[in-house]
């Protein structure tokens, strides 16, 4: 069950990745707003469409990481970022848990995961503040 009206901008650097959330997505009830492969677009489209949350990978296209555009788009916007990340090193994790709220799933995840933890983020106020 999802939340109604939590808006979803997806930054994912495969395609076929980013199409496959996408439609998960949108077959749980959100609304999927934009997807980006890279820093730069993604806080472009934090900035333009105002999403409740961003699903960010870790590694993404361009000169910046996925945990530096959350900390943008975190220090600008106040959207929190949900990180998809197939790499689970303390080191990238300690630095991620940095820009709160911030929650992970590692890849592969199962719908039930990437339901729950947006879920979560909702039952937080980390989404919920930003739809008010």
């Amino acid at each position: 069950m999802s939340s109604p009206g939590i808006k979803i901008l997806v930054v994912e650097d495969e395609a076929l990745i980013a199409m496959d959330i996408c439609e998960k997505l949108t077959d749980m009830g959100y609304e999927v707003l934009k997807t980006a492969d890279n820093g730069a677009d993604a806080i472009k489209y934090a900035d333009e469409l105002k999403p409740d949350i961003v699903l960010m990978d870790i590694v993404i296209k361009g000169k910046m990481d996925g945990i530096e555009a959350a900390e943008i788009i975190w220090e600008t916007f106040s959207i929190p970022s949900l990180f998809l990340t197939a790499y689970n090193s303390d080191s990238v994790i300690q630095r991620a848990r940095k820009f709160n709220p911030v929650d992970f799933l590692l890849k592969p995840f199962d719908d039930n995961k990437l339901q729950e933890a947006i879920l979560e983020m909702n039952i937080q106020g980390a989404i919920s503040a930003r739809q008010k």
